[in-house]
């Protein structure tokens, strides 16, 4: 049955089997194909502060990540009580997506192709975020930036996390596959397109 079907392969995921696991494995030496870093996941992650008010928002902001993400988040619930926050535990206080395989490659295209250029006064991103274990997280402060949002129909303009989880083992070789993939560093992209 899959024979017969014309298998698609998201550009992103093309790329990486083409070109960048060969520049990896030039740049790094390594010597079997099963040592070259990739990427495993990308997490999205929204926190919805106002919703200890009213819930709603949560369902508001859980239809907008749906949209971005082409994927029904989980809407993530209060672990404590908060006096302060008016937060009990239980409430519903967030929502994420977690991508992988086909959905990643094409949300990682979206990304940097489209919604990153979209951000108002970018010049770049910091390439001192990775966590020390290969993995890359950076904050959004628009979600109007992906095409799928209309921007009239958005109640409140809300931000979020994404998190690139690679199985580098450190830091330079994330920085070096993120860098391939296209992703905007601050200083290494101009280094790249010199050489």
């Amino acid at each position: 049955m899959a024979d017969s079907e014309t298998s698609y392969t998201p550009r992103m995921q093309a790329l990486y089997a083409e070109k960048i696991r060969a520049a990896m494995t030039e740049r790094f030496g390594y010597t079997n194909v099963m040592q070259v870093p990739s990427i495993q996941k990308i997490v999205l992650n929204m926190g919805v502060g106002e919703a200890t008010q009213d819930k709603k928002k949560v369902d508001i902001a859980a239809a907008e990540m749906a949209l971005i993400a082409g994927q029904k988040p989980v809407i993530v619930k209060a672990k404590k009580s908060v006096a302060t926050f008016k937060l009990r535990e239980g409430m519903p206080i967030a929502c994420k997506v977690t991508l992988r395989r086909e959905r990643m490659y094409e949300f990682l295209d979206r990304l940097i192709t489209i919604a990153l250029p979209r951000v108002r006064d970018f010049r770049g991103l910091n390439p001192k975020s990775f966590d020390g274990r290969g993995n890359y997280a950076m904050g959004l402060k628009e979600q109007i930036i992906f095409p799928e949002i209309n921007y009239d129909r958005i109640e409140k303009v809300r931000g979020m996390d994404v998190i690139v989880t690679t199985s580098a083992k450190t830091d330079d070789e994330a920085r070096e596959l993120l860098a391939l993939f296209g992703f905007p560093f601050i200083g290494l992209t101009q280094d790249k397109k010199a050489a």
